[in-house]
């Protein structure tokens, strides 16, 4: 499971040669053994070849030793986390990126380290890593969602008034669809699960942005897509017109349709991190709650402080097709950049 996520796990121990050897053979840690008084032979460039070139195990090294590989480890580039139990380990562990004590090991090295486990289990660092990398995915989710949503609302506006037409939102219907379709699924997302391949990829960069340029780019494209297909159903459904009229009908399409496609952007947005469709009922919960909002608004008296119409059922068939148009176009997206990502 830890080389699956791109972890590479080395051993650093007292015991001989052999005893190591075995000891790794057993609990699937593959590659050359270098001992301590090899290594201490060795320079730091010397060593960093033997790094380079599948070195996972030491054996009868010191305490000065296990300091001196994770430096190296450091200079190639890693994220070095050491686990250790001993008095003798506390040097490494503090030079580590992360250093994990682990539960029955000495208070010197438990104050040297970061984390202290409660047990010995190895597995448990692997499971903070898949919690970690979980978490990261949510925060990313999240803005995902709000930047597509906004994005695609500044555009309709701004394109709208650029073109010279009437206005396809008004101030009162934005700061709605604020309230009612970004906030709370952006919230569920904070308890989504997490995507089947989470534990199947490499570690991050640890200088790459929050959202790496292809989350942009898929961003881009949600938020230009969803803002063409608000303003033809604008245009096509009497926004040029001079009729007041009218020129309601046609802000109360692009209305619902932005509700509309900030609902499926969630949906959208999840299947791009290959979450199980109905693994969260939160998120069901927001959308439902959402949806029921924005109806209880077109077919109650507050569709008058609002200034829309209600819909019938060619609308909301015109609508609903624009929404499936959307969700087509993230799907030739994913099928053009799949070539892509697996490259990657």
């Amino acid at each position: 499971r830890s080389y699956a996520a791109g972890i590479r796990v080395i051993m650093i121990t007292g015991d001989y040669r052999e005893t190591a050897r075995a000891v790794g053979r057993e609990v699937g840690i593959e590659g050359e053994v270098l001992t301590g008084i090899e290594l201490a032979g060795l320079n730091d460039d010397e060593l960093s070849e033997r790094l380079k070139n599948n070195t996972n195990i030491f054996a009868r090294v010191l305490p000065e030793h296990k300091q001196r590989i994770v430096s190296v480890l450091q200079d190639l580039g890693h994220t070095v986390v050491m686990t250790g139990d001993g008095v003798n380990d506390a040097p490494a562990l503090k030079k580590a990126n992360i250093g994990i004590a682990v539960g029955s090991g000495t208070d010197v090295a438990k104050e040297a380290a970061d984390f202290v486990l409660l047990d010995d289990s190895f597995s448990h660092i692997t499971n903070a890593i898949e919690e970690g990398r979980g978490i990261y995915d949510n925060i990313q989710k999240s803005i995902m969602l709000l930047l597509s949503g906004n994005l695609g609302e500044v555009l309709i506006i701004f394109l709208a008034v650029l073109l010279g037409w009437n206005l396809p939102l008004t101030a009162v219907l934005l700061l709605w669809i604020n309230m009612v379709t970004d906030g709370a699924p952006a919230l569920a997302f904070s308890v989504d699960a997490y995507g089947r391949n989470i534990m199947c990829r490499p570690p991050k960069p640890r200088n790459e942005a929050i959202l790496t340029g292809r989350k942009l780019l898929l961003i881009t494209v949600l938020g230009v897509a969803g803002t063409l297909i608000a303003l033809a159903l604008f245009r096509l459904n009497g926004g040029a017109s001079e009729l007041e009229g009218e020129i309601t009908r046609a802000q109360t399409m692009v209305f619902n349709f932005v509700v509309l496609y900030e609902m499926i952007l969630v949906f959208v947005i999840r299947r791009d991190y290959e979450v199980p469709l109905f693994s969260n009922a939160w998120v069901w919960s927001t959308v439902v709650l959402s949806l029921i909002l924005q109806g209880i608004l077109m077919y109650t008296p507050l569709a008058l402080y609002f200034k829309v119409s209600p819909l019938n059922l060619y609308d909301i068939a015109e609508l609903l097709l624009g929404g499936l148009v959307f969700y087509l176009v993230f799907r030739i997206y994913q099928v053009v950049m799949k070539p892509f990502a697996t490259a990657s």
